[in-house]
């Protein structure tokens, strides 16, 4: 046995004997089940993964055990999970406390039945008792066998609490799993879209501003050797002066350009609705815009969703639409936005097509919004887009 096995082994061992202390507490605690279920269950998958198994915390870290507690009040899952959960710890409590009550205080008896002999004691284990020396000394064997098969029961019960938790979780809320699943398949998606991003502002900038500084650089050498050689042409120092300074200018632009990709300062100045016009007039595209209501509300993370969710769309219809104009309608309301983008372009567009849209879509989730498109082939694109005003987190 490995010592890492030997680790496990020991932590469920020592972790039912915790349960077995805790006896009483799980006792009275079933009658305040609706307030305990969730504790004690949660207890149990941080239990079980100390002990090895491969169980999930559901409190987020940045909730408190109240906050928590009172949105698992408001869900199935306490009658489906938590409360089976807590009537099981409670039965397997009880029958670790029996057993290593009797197998430990009996093995430890009978190891020590040679020390009890010489101090005038005839410890009795169940209907043992010693009658002489020989027989004390026959019991240690026997103690180290007890406290062996104790360990291996209270381990066996652990292994049993297990795999009710998983019982537990996986027949009688499903949608737990969904969600555990879901949540899973988000985390792979937004580390690919945000390697995606990553990459493409390292070829912006690589294609972009650090061509057109390249640029500057040579024309500001040719400007030097000019400037200093015996024959000065001033025409020719002026004309690359400003060729430099072109150049420069253009390189300046390229950044704004890709830094305005990351995260434009319009959305973080005037809100919403003005960034959106703004991209909207930046477009190659002729673009339509309706907006209606107020995006003051809107919270940070809800508004860079919703207008990365328009820049990406516009852009798509720009590159493979083949479209004349697109159209974008934007609504804001107090605690929600919704957003749609329209072209008459060839449609055929796939949101697992690439890593684009699919990320988009993950960002929409990450606020509690969604992303759908609709794009039969020949009818053109509509991507529509929706968040409540504060994300959910």
């Amino acid at each position: 046995m490995t010592g890492m096995a030997q680790i496990r082994i020991a932590r469920r061992v020592l972790t039912e004997c915790i349960a077995a202390i805790a006896f009483p507490i799980l006792l009275i605690s079933l009658l305040v089940f609706p307030v305990a279920s969730p504790v004690v269950a949660e207890t149990d998958r941080s239990r079980g993964r100390w002990c090895g198994a491969e169980t999930m915390p559901l409190k987020p870290s940045d909730n408190s055990w109240a906050q928590w507690v009172s949105l698992r009040l408001r869900s199935r899952s306490l009658w489906r999970t938590d409360l089976p959960v807590l009537v099981t710890a409670a039965l397997l409590s009880a029958l670790s406390l029996l057993v290593a009550f009797f197998g430990f205080i009996g093995a430890a008896v009978l190891v020590f039945s040679p020390v009890f002999w010489l101090l005038g004691i005839a410890a009795q284990v169940g209907p043992f008792t010693p009658d002489s020396v020989g027989q004390t000394f026959l019991a240690v064997p026997a103690g180290v066998i007890l406290g062996s098969v104790t360990t291996a029961v209270l381990t066996g019960t652990s292994f049993l609490r297990d795999l009710f938790q998983r019982a537990f979780s996986r027949g009688g809320d499903p949608d737990l799993l969904a969600k555990l699943e879901e949540l899973r398949t988000s985390r792979a998606s937004l580390t690919a879209a945000f390697e995606f991003e990553r990459q493409r502002i390292e070829r912006d900038l690589h294609d972009g501003a650090q061509q057109e500084l390249v640029a500057v650089v040579m024309r500001l050498g040719m400007l030097e050797a000019a400037a200093t050689s015996a024959a000065t042409d001033r025409e020719r120092v002026v004309r690359l002066a400003r060729e430099a300074q072109a150049q420069a200018e253009r390189a300046l632009e390229r950044l704004r350009e890709t830094v305005r990709d990351i995260h434009p300062r319009e959305l973080s100045d005037l809100g919403l609705i003005a960034a959106v016009r703004e991209l909207a007039a930046r477009s190659p595209l002729r673009v339509e815009l309706t907006s209606t209501g107020d995006d003051s509300q809107l919270s940070s993370p809800t508004a860079t969703a919703v207008y990365f969710t328009v820049s990406e769309a516009l852009t798509n219809i720009a590159k493979h639409a083949h479209a004349g104009v697109a159209r974008v309608d934007l609504r804001c309301t107090t605690t929600d936005v919704h957003v749609r983008v329209r072209d008459d372009g060839v449609g055929g567009a796939r949101i697992d097509a690439g890593s684009g849209l699919a990320g988009l879509r993950e960002r929409m989730r990450s606020v509690g919004g969604n992303l759908d498109i609709l794009s039969p082939p020949g009818g053109g694109t509509q991507v529509s887009a929706s968040a409540p005003g504060q994300p959910p987190w």
